[in-house]
């Protein structure tokens, strides 16, 4: 009989792969509660860490001896997703691409392998979780019919490199990295050695081979991509596909990006035919805007480099409890609190009986203080029942004693509700004095809360 193999227990971090002999209730390194999972390891499993360690290094290169030459970007026939990479793909990156279940990852990454095998060449689209048939009837639903586009149904990592290496495709995509597993390792497909473990692997052959790598990655219920903190260090580009379950825009989020700028978003719409790309967001965000109507504003907003106009409405309504209620819905709760004092204390509005709801309309986020004017003044315009003025857009961040304070990117926000028709803006003062005034747009300074109130709203 073969000698039994030796384990014992290791507890690893889950958010910044702390390792450690004993469980923890609070992870002694980055601090949260109940993240520290554990893990068997065998006298092998060590061993062959030992061993790596003693692996020879790779030989320095002088910078005048580097070449250079065939590493130019691979271009991405999707503009939104280009835009959100830096301009296309680049060989021998790894790419991760995180979202919650359903959003539309998958769909995605399908829509862009079948361009990619029409445009650039082979295409591999492994799936650890879907048949080949199932992938197939995905793809005749999309319409896509590529012939270069080949797709895998395998866990092993070990098998998938080697096809990798055989294949040699530009661009290879694995759905998802907790559904792969390397045979050395003990540990189940999914835990935390075996993410890390596989995406190190795959690091290599894409630096070693220069193909591409799309790696999908589920979320936890916080949000985070599952799996330790180190995952999202290996890999060159994390992309986030945000949006509301219930509505049909997808915003596809660069959070790191080796390659190019982060924070870029790009804006898709979710159909029958698959995930669309909106050319004109901000224009399809504001197309069932209703004219005239009291707790409306428009806000510009910076997403990335991209400027985007969105509606903001607010209700008020008089409470029936001890205490109202404020409710965000794509707001900072904290920021719309402060924003409520300040138009309590130094505005004058009653709102200590009023319930207090708003909405960014679209399912968008916003976490700039730039909208805190919009939103202050979508408050008080369902509070006096006093619509804001047609063709008006608001920018300006608010003070906690109402004054109005300047926002970076005046002049992108400003050219972009010119270009949409707007011919008036309600701006911090300081704005007013600005150079290279965008042409077709009239500018309004106000200093406090209260004097952009008396400008905007209608009597």
């Amino acid at each position: 009989m073969p000698p039994k193999t030796r384990t014992h227990s290791r507890w690893v971090c889950q958010q910044c792969g702390f390792v450690s002999t004993k469980s923890y209730g609070k992870c002694p390194d980055c601090g949260e509660w109940n993240t520290l999972v554990e893990t068997l390891v065998t006298a092998a499993d060590e061993k062959k860490s030992a061993l790596a360690a003693l692996a020879p290094r790779s030989v320095p290169q002088k910078i005048s001896e580097v070449v250079t030459e065939g590493f130019a970007r691979i271009a991405v026939p999707m503009p939104e997703l280009a835009r959100v990479l830096g301009g296309g793909i680049v060989p021998g990156s790894l790419v991760l691409i995180g979202g919650e279940p359903g959003i539309g990852k998958s769909t995605l990454l399908l829509q862009m392998a079948a361009l990619m095998a029409q445009s650039a060449g082979a295409v591999l689209y492994v799936s650890g979780e879907e048949s080949v048939q199932q992938m197939k009837m995905r793809a005749e639903r999309l319409a896509l019919k590529p012939d270069a586009l080949y797709l895998l149904t395998e866990t092993n990592l070990d098998e998938i490199i080697a096809h990798i290496e055989r294949l040699r495709p530009k661009l290879v995509i694995i759905d998802s990295i907790q559904t792969v597993y390397l045979e050395e390792l003990t540990s189940a497909a999914g835990s935390i050695s075996q993410v890390r473990e596989s995406a190190a692997r795959l690091t290599r052959v894409a630096k070693e081979t220069h193909v591409a790598i799309f790696l999908v990655g589920h979320v936890t219920k916080a949000g985070a991509i599952a799996g330790p903190r180190v995952l999202e260090h290996i890999v060159d580009t994390v992309l986030y596909l945000e949006g509301e379950r219930f509505h049909t825009y997808r915003l596809l989020r660069s959070v790191k990006n080796r390659f190019g700028a982060t924070s870029e978003v790009g804006v898709f719409e979710m159909t029958q035919e698959g995930m669309r790309e909106v050319d004109n967001p901000s224009q399809a965000f504001l197309a069932e805007r209703a004219p005239g109507a009291a707790g409306s504003a428009i806000a510009v907003t910076m997403e990335g480099t991209r400027p985007l106009l969105v509606e903001i409405q607010a209700l008020t309504n008089s409470t029936t409890f001890a205490l109202p209620r404020r409710t965000g819905n794509g707001f900072d709760l904290s920021r719309l609190l402060l924003l409520t004092a300040v138009l309590q204390q130094r505005v004058g509005l009653k709102l200590g009986t009023q319930d207090v709801f708003v909405n960014v309309v679209g399912g968008l986020k916003i976490t700039e203080p730039a909208a805190d004017l919009t939103v202050a003044l979508a408050i008080a315009s369902s509070h006096r029942n006093q619509p804001v003025a047609e063709e008006l857009v608001v920018i300006g961040e608010v003070g906690l004693s109402g004054e109005l304070r300047t926002v970076a990117h005046a002049q992108r926000r400003l050219l972009e509700a010119a270009r949409l028709g707007f011919k008036r803006a309600v701006v911090p003062h300081t704005l007013t004095r600005m150079k290279d005034k965008p042409a077709g747009i009239e500018l309004i300074g106000a200093r406090t809360l209260t004097q952009a109130m008396e400008v905007a709203l209608l009597r």
